[in-house]
């Protein structure tokens, strides 16, 4: 019920009435009833048109119970006794019979039946009258989220009589937060409503370089256009740009339509109506002189129709010659709605100013956009990119292990409730258990398979398979829910043109630790040295002491607990379905490859131009994303002819030597 919200309202206007006016009602001036029924016949019949009218006499009295009954108003819940027109709210609309409550106390005066009454139902146009009004009493408010509220009204339908309320606004404004919302809100209202040309072209400079929707939805008005036609350019008019119909936007055809429905010209008659007319007009075997056995070809039949127009039996059908005729003896131009030259001239430029900023930020976002996929690449390729790099073997059941991972999250999060908990939880879970279903791997298949790429690739192929039915076997094919916490669940935006979401700061920040920590292990411990050694020469690493095979199922472990890991980021944003792991390892691979194999800064890198370009794809053809998928691959194909080891080459046995 509106009743709490008017109390409040009441309680606000009170401690904001003017002191005199607040002595003037303890004097006993003319309550709110009195007024009303001063006015009872505008108050109950109100228009559009009329209410303003009361709602000056209503405002101008000062009275605190103005706004409590403004808003019943509004609301549709005044009522007006038909025994004497007094007005009334009442308890509960429901009820019968009704029980009345006076508009100025709010106590109850008694009852009547829903006969005895008429409830009073203002149209929509009299609600946004009395709303324009009630904003007023808001901007009063002490309440900084009241006034924002009121903003957002204003700003939703702004009305001439706000201008002078916002500028006074500006000076007494203490709230930061309320404050930018006028210097915000203000030019708008400025350019829309102020009388001279001076504050307007002032208010549209004060927007320059401002890429906020508000501030181009704002000067995009001003720069709106007609199309129109004269005998010649007129010179008080604000004109746009002259229209060459066949060579700019407009056709002929249209042009000619434009004259026709100005009335300067004959509108044109299909020929299928002109048949129609000529064989109405068949008179012993002749229409308008010509026999009908000559009317198989068009030239006759223009004459013949052309015969009967003289002789007013069919109304005149201009050739395409007296089209175009017609069309160059007139001028086609745009001219704009706004009809102050100086006003769209100073809209222009601040407009293009504005889009010259808003490009530049686009690209900044792009950026953004292909660093993100880059990141979400590198995290799912960098396992990979150890394993090919320091065994050379083709796993096509990398994938499967990053949905592993995501499926790890899910068990995760379903038993600890906490969001951020169990993703904590499920990254070095997701990695031991993916590690382990690594290991397992490399001992059970890959080790009997090496220096043999076409079975590992079969072999590894049939597991990501298998792999894939048992989670639907366990899981099911629907698609799970990974969560991710409250605090990732946003974006962080720097302005209405770039905007990034906190999950994939997240997976950005969390690849960048990865790049870290693999770089440190494999360049600053013993293991790394090893793995190193076993990549360039295991021949010599073995002679040294280092034992290959040991390196090798260690190795091929890191690389599947890192793709778990992934799994956990990836299943955060993406559908965790048991075919998650298959939407990447193409660009799993494609990272590989062209960063170079075994080189984890190669991988960056690989990442990052294949993200990049991905994007830069996507925006180009937004229409169809897929057509990224099969560029991407020609590009790979491409480049490998003339870097077939990749970015950052990598000597040893993963580079071919």
């Amino acid at each position: 019920m509106i009743r709490l919200a008017i109390a409040a309202l009441v309680g606000v206007v009170l401690s904001l009435l003017p002191p005199g006016k607040a002595a003037a009602q303890e004097a006993g001036g003319p309550d709110l009833q009195s007024i009303l029924q001063q006015n009872a016949e505008l108050v109950a019949d109100a228009s559009r048109r009329t209410v303003q009218d009361v709602l000056d006499i209503l405002i101008e009295s000062g009275l605190p119970e103005v706004p409590a009954f403004l808003a019943t108003w509004q609301a549709r819940e005044l009522y007006q006794r038909e025994s004497d027109g007094l007005f009334f709210y009442v308890e509960d609309p429901d009820a019968d019979p009704l029980t009345l409550l006076d508009i100025t106390s709010g106590e109850a005066v008694g009852t009547a039946g829903s006969r005895e009454v008429a409830q009073l139902r203002p149209n929509r146009g009299v609600q946004g009258v009395i709303a324009a009004a009630l904003v007023q009493f808001q901007l009063g408010s002490d309440d900084p989220a009241e006034r924002l509220s009121a903003l957002a009204s204003i700003e939703s339908d702004p009305d001439e009589s706000h201008l002078a309320i916002l500028r006074d606004m500006m000076e007494t404004e203490t709230d930061a937060d309320v404050r930018r919302r006028v210097e915000a809100l203000l030019p708008a209202l400025v350019i829309a409503f102020a009388d001279e040309d001076a504050p307007r072209i002032e208010a549209i400079q004060s927007l320059a370089g401002n890429v906020s929707l508000s501030a181009r939805a704002t000067l995009n008005p001003l720069l709106a256009t007609t199309l129109e036609v004269a005998e010649a350019l007129p010179e008080d008019r604000n004109v746009a740009a002259q229209i060459r119909p066949g060579r700019d936007a407009l056709s002929v055809d249209d042009a000619y339509a434009m004259l026709v429905d100005a009335g300067l010209a004959p509108p044109l008659i299909p020929r299928s109506e002109r048949v129609d007319v000529l064989a109405a007009n068949i008179l012993d075997g002749r229409v308008g002189g010509v026999p009908v056995a000559e009317l198989n070809t068009e030239d006759a039949r223009d004459r013949a129709y052309a015969a009967l127009v003289e002789a007013g039996l069919a109304d005149p059908a201009p050739t395409e010659a007296e089209v175009a005729e017609a069309v160059r003896s007139y001028v086609f131009y745009e001219v704009y709605r706004e009809s102050s030259a100086a006003v769209t001239t100073a809209a222009r430029e601040t407009l293009e100013g504005i889009e010259t900023r808003v490009g530049f930020y686009r690209v900044l976002d792009l950026s953004l956009d292909g660093l993100s996929l880059a990141s979400i690449y590198f995290l799912a390729a960098i396992g990979l990119a150890i394993t090919f790099g320091v065994m050379g073997v083709i796993n096509m059941a990398h994938g499967e292990f990053i949905m592993i991972g995501a499926y790890t999250g899910y068990v995760v999060q379903s038993v600890v409730a906490n969001e951020t908990l169990s993703i904590a939880i499920a990254i070095p879970l997701a990695f031991a258990v993916t590690f382990a279903g690594g290991v397992a791997m490399e001992r059970l298949v890959i080790r009997w398979l090496y220096h043999r790429p076409l079975e590992t690739l079969l072999a590894t192929f049939g597991i990501s398979i298998a792999l894939q039915q048992i989670v639907r076997l366990v899981f099911g094919a629907l698609t799970q829910p990974l969560t991710p916490p409250d605090w990732l669940a946003g974006s962080v935006s720097l302005n209405d043109v770039v905007s990034i979401s906190s999950i994939r700061i997240a997976i950005f920040i969390l690849g960048a630790i990865f790049f870290v920590l693999l770089w440190l292990i494999l360049n600053r411990t013993r293991l790394g040295l090893e793995v190193r050694a076993v990549t360039q020469n295991p021949a010599m690493a073995a002679s040294m002491g280092i034992n290959p095979d040991r390196i090798n199922m260690l190795t091929f472990g890191l690389g599947s607990g890192i793709a778990g890991i992934a799994g956990v980021a990836i299943g955060l944003f993406a559908q965790v379905v048991p075919d998650l792991g298959a939407n990447y390892i193409v660009q799993s691979f494609m990272t590989v490859v062209v960063g170079g194999v075994g080189n984890i800064f190669g991988t960056l890198v690989g990442a990052t131009m294949i993200g990049s370009l991905q994007k830069a794809i996507e925006f180009l053809n937004p229409s169809n994303t897929l057509a990224a998928q099969t560029y991407m691959i020609l590009f790979v194909i491409l480049f490998i002819q003339f870097r077939p080891r990749g970015i950052v080459a990598l000597r040893g046995r993963a580079a071919g030597d």
